[in-house]
């Protein structure tokens, strides 16, 4: 199951104003549960460095711009440059946050595996990035140069633990094609970044049993019916009347919760 021509399918129908992009960076905050785990890591390292410190960030991985939004708006001493492979990705966003006059930010195009700049970034951010790159090695490395001493990066994938749906599907085939691997276990994306040069990373699970029956609800089954005929997608307002406050509790139960297992894997290191 693919997800790209869905995302793309919905990214024309909310990116025709900046009003419905907004709408749509506010459904998938909500929708989506790595996303409530990641503002919440941000807003802590935020509050973390003095207010007048001058920041440099990088979203590494952009896709539609929602995190580089969230990340432009979070302190007013920042700079947000946002990387992505998608030509058609970069000159949207690039149009988007202009005619919103978000100044701070700058969309480019940029392969991870080459891209480093010595020693700049305060923060290194990447969601849903590391599953898609077969040279992940590379890109950790590529992540340790560019940040600055002290500097932190906070990387959310899918772990080993059916992180890619593949639990329900024979074969153990991942439910989501784009993914070059199924997931990352602890150890070994703690590894990864060790030999990147990272002597100090914490890691945890996300997505437990709560925000795995949340995920289903909110993502997967209307996925399925898009794929299936995007005609459904005339239903979905009212799918989502029913089913997004058992999907919202799901969540709610996951972020406060500790899981000694889970599909999802929140990871931070430090340079």
């Amino acid at each position: 199951m693919q997800y790209d021509p869905i995302k793309q399918s919905l990214g024309k129908v909310f990116n025709k104003t900046p009003f419905l992009r907004r709408i749509f960076y506010r459904m998938l905050n909500i929708l989506l549960l790595r996303s409530w785990f990641v503002r919440k890591e941000l807003r802590k390292w935020a509050m973390s460095k003095p207010g007048h410190m001058k920041v440099n960030i990088l979203d590494a991985g952009s896709g539609f711009g929602q995190y580089t939004y969230f990340l432009s708006g979070l302190r007013d001493n920042s700079s947000v440059l946002a990387v992505d492979v998608k030509d058609e990705q970069i000159a949207d966003c690039n149009a988007f946050f202009n005619k919103i006059k978000r100044n701070n930010v700058h969309f480019e195009k940029a392969d991870l595996t080459v891209y480093s700049q010595n020693d700049y970034f305060d923060l290194i951010l990447s969601v849903d990035v590391m599953e898609h790159i077969t040279e992940d090695q590379k890109v950790f490395s590529n992540f340790y140069k560019s940040l600055k001493p002290d500097g932190m990066l906070l990387v959310s994938t899918p772990s080993d633990q059916g992180g890619s749906d593949v639990h329900d599907h024979d074969h153990g085939e991942s439910f989501i094609d784009e993914h070059v691997r199924d997931g990352y276990n602890i150890s070994g994306i703690r590894e990864k970044l060790r030999k990147a040069g990272f002597s100090r990373t914490e890691a945890r699970f996300t997505y437990g049993k709560p925000g795995q029956l949340g995920w289903k609800l909110s993502m997967k089954y209307p996925i399925l019916m898009l794929n299936a005929s995007k005609l459904l997608f005339i239903i979905l307002p009212f799918y989502y009347l029913l089913t997004f406050p058992f999907a919202l509790l799901f969540n709610l139960m996951d972020i406060y919760s500790k899981h000694k297992s889970g599909t999802g894997l929140l990871v931070k290191a430090w340079k």
